[in-house]
């Protein structure tokens, strides 16, 4: 009998550190996917990618298709672009007042560097409507943008 796929969802998780503590464990707990299965194949599978970004807490979305027989699949998907804008200014968050208080500035580089990132997820293939809408993002996180 072929296994029916019951519930797809996204979870953002910080990539290498999860536990089964909630709100992850409970979450799915109650979709009936073994917990400490599900978290130690997703610390294995983002280990290398925490350790590109110097430790920092990255969070990655994690799309999750779970079928009758209470298997699973896990696609994980390029970081949160605001973390990765965090990651290149190396600030632990966005500023409060982003008019008045800068945290840090980006450079044409580094946007395309981030958009190279989230490029498979994006809507666009035009790199430069990429770059603009990362731009953007950091603007109202307080950052400096050189274009």
């Amino acid at each position: 009998m072929a296994k029916k796929l019951v519930e797809e969802f996204v979870i953002h998780m910080p990539a290498g550190k999860a536990t089964p503590a909630p709100p992850i464990g409970p979450m799915l707990g109650q979709k009936g996917i073994n917990i400490g299965q599900f978290v130690k194949e997703f610390n294995d599978k983002t280990r290398e990618l925490m350790q590109k970004f110097g430790g920092m807490d990255i969070k990655v979305p994690v799309k999750v298709k779970v079928y009758n027989d209470r298997s699973y699949e896990m696609e994980i998907l390029p970081p949160i672009t605001s973390h990765l804008i965090l990651w290149k200014v190396w600030a632990k968050k966005g500023s409060g007042e982003p008019n008045k208080k800068k945290i840090g500035k980006l450079t044409r580089k580094d946007l395309e560097e981030i958009a190279e990132i989230k490029k498979p997820v994006m809507n666009t293939n035009d790199m430069e409507a990429i770059v603009r809408q990362i731009a953007w993002t950091a603007r109202n996180m307080g950052v400096d943008v050189e274009l």
